[in-house]
């Protein structure tokens, strides 16, 4: 990025700030809240059945027991990652490109999360008593299974959850301060004020934030690998042909990275749009966001071709014929799907005027997390469809509530960033005022 190009940080703020305090809301922004909460609310109307009814409401059966619950709660959660890489990972490696996108992926990071947070607690079948995965002293002396992974599936999550809302909300403290001091009214201003922890921006303020920002992208880096390397170990700590694989912890983490990359670079391209942040956010890092996507395929082509290799070079008939139900059974159309989608269509970006190109480069993102939804469906259906008996095999077909429980995640995912980008700076202006000085000190 051209240091000329980035505008003094008097300009980044009224540009930024205005969007928040000043800027009327569109038609646009109106139009999609209301899906967004159109769809939260059949996500609440789906809850409170599944409480009222259980999980009989959902398609799920013998053999097939995980069903969308489980393939949307690896999706969100890889999506989670995205901003994770981007916010925490790029900031302890010093890359400057991630400054003007950074607000947008951990707003993503924290809405998805909390989305992934949904499904292992409502697939419990009772999920008011989800507190009894956590190893608390019971007066019954029950503990739970330490060697289950839905226990380190609560852990991992509950830890990654809290460690991204506080990295967040840590990284907005000075930017609501610019608020408050900017906002027109007493009201906003005692709003922006209060949620600013009383942010003066003293020589003392910057220390101690300097020092907890860099400890919780420390403590993030590890943790956004380790919990998909958990949900990986979901998989392959049972004996399920298909699943029991040690390939798994990194295939999952390459996964996250692909659908991370995807839903950033998309709400990346879209808000850049909307909001008039072609200025802040340049070509130049859609190029940098596209490659990133372009090396993830990459990387899960390779865990695909590895995959099915150590299937079909295995001794193992049971590992053989859930390899071949893929390539060429019934499960053949969703894999070949999966590969088209996650592989073949991100090595269009080899071309640099498509990765700067902003419509193509949407097109080839939704496509990306389409392919990576169709790829956990494939990934939980089949090994439990076609076990080891061919007489125990079945079948799933998700019912109205599987679906009803999808969309609405997307509600209130999207609520939360909608209301996100009509109340909170979308861009940091704190890190691009500081990534300004520290140029003009070079200059």
């Amino acid at each position: 990025m051209r240091r000329d190009s980035v505008q003094t940080a008097t300009a980044i703020a009224e540009q930024v700030s205005a969007i928040a305090l000043t800027r009327p809301t569109g038609l646009y922004w109106w139009a999609g809240f209301s899906v967004s909460l159109a769809l939260l609310l059949l996500l609440a109307i789906a809850i409170g059945t599944l409480f009222i009814a259980g999980i009989g409401i959902w398609g799920v059966d013998m053999p097939v027991a995980w069903g969308l619950a489980i393939v949307d709660y690896v999706w969100w959660i890889a999506i989670a990652s995205g901003g994770t890489l981007i916010s925490a990972i790029f900031y302890l490696l010093g890359s400057e490109w991630r400054t003007p996108i950074t607000r947008i992926a951990e707003s993503m990071m924290v809405f998805a999360a909390a989305c992934a947070g949904l499904f292992p607690i409502l697939h419990l079948g009772r999920p008011w008593l989800f507190f009894w995965l956590f190893p608390y002293p019971a007066t019954m002396q029950v503990w739970p299974q330490f060697r289950s992974p839905l226990l380190w599936d609560f852990v991992a999550i509950l830890v990654y959850v809290i460690a991204s809302v506080l990295f967040w909300y840590l990284g907005l403290l000075p930017d609501l301060a610019t608020l408050r001091d900017r906002a027109p009214s007493r009201f906003a201003q005692f709003c922006y004020g209060l949620a600013a922890l009383g942010w003066r921006g003293s020589a003392q303020h910057w220390r101690h934030y300097r020092v907890l920002y860099l400890l919780f992208a420390g403590l993030l880096t590890p943790t956004v690998v380790s919990i998909h390397s958990i949900v990986g170990l979901d998989f392959a700590a049972g004996m399920t042909p298909g699943w029991h694989s040690t390939e798994f912890p990194p295939f999952f983490v390459f996964g996250a990275m692909l659908s991370g990359f995807g839903m950033v670079t998309a709400l990346v391209i879209v808000i850049r749009r909307f909001y008039g942040l072609a200025n802040l956010i340049t070509p130049y890092h859609l190029d940098i966001l596209a490659m990133m996507l372009l090396a993830s395929s990459v990387a899960i082509g390779y865990a695909y071709a590895m995959e099915v290799f150590a299937e079909l070079y295995s001794a193992d008939a049971f590992h053989h014929h859930t390899a071949m139900a893929r390539l060429i059974g019934p499960f053949a159309p969703f894999f070949w799907a999966t590969v088209l989608l996650n592989v073949c269509v991100p090595q269009l970006l080899w071309s640099r005027v498509l990765r700067r190109a902003p419509v193509p480069l949407f097109i080839i993102c939704i496509a990306v997390m389409i392919g990576m939804w169709i790829e956990r469906y494939l990934l939980v259906v089949t090994s439990l469809a076609q076990d080891f008996m061919p007489s125990a095999f079945g079948s799933y077909w998700p019912t109205f509530w599987d679906w009803a429980t999808t969309l609405g995640s997307f509600g209130l995912f999207f609520t939360g960033i909608f209301l996100f980008l009509r109340f909170l700076p979308i861009v940091a202006m704190s890190e691009m005022s500081a990534m300004r000085r520290e140029w003009e000190k070079r200059a």
